[in-house]
């Protein structure tokens, strides 16, 4: 299950065998300016995966805040999620969203200059 609105996303998932996963995660967000590397997105990814706590908050840069997937994977395969199972991204309608709402609230368009030293 995923809903998703403004700023947050929501994802649940119950294990089904023994051998399966449980996640209950949200993944708030935010606009926030860092004084060296300018307008980024502050992420906080927090609940539980396999009945262990979450809270991890990581930044990232306006060019690089549609990569938040791959901090969220990282973090729930810190947390017990086995690497084959790690792509909490499944949700894709919903990160559509998220990346649709990111996109909106950085001001980016298509073709806009990047700062390459956020990538070195």
């Amino acid at each position: 299950m995923a809903t998703f609105e403004p700023g947050q996303l929501h994802i649940e998932r119950h294990a089904l065998t023994p051998k399966d996963v449980s996640y209950n995660l949200k993944i708030s967000y935010e606009v926030t300016q860092d004084p060296k590397q300018g307008k980024g997105i502050q992420f906080r990814m927090h609940g539980s995966i396999q009945d262990k706590n979450v809270d991890e908050t990581f930044w990232l840069p306006k060019e690089e805040a549609y990569n938040f997937a791959r901090n969220v994977t990282q973090i729930a395969e810190r947390y017990g999620i086995p690497k084959e199972l790690s792509s909490i991204g499944s949700q894709h309608k919903h990160y559509d969203l998220m990346f649709e709402d990111i996109r909106q609230k950085l001001n980016m368009q298509s073709g806009d200059a990047v700062d390459v030293r956020h990538f070195e």
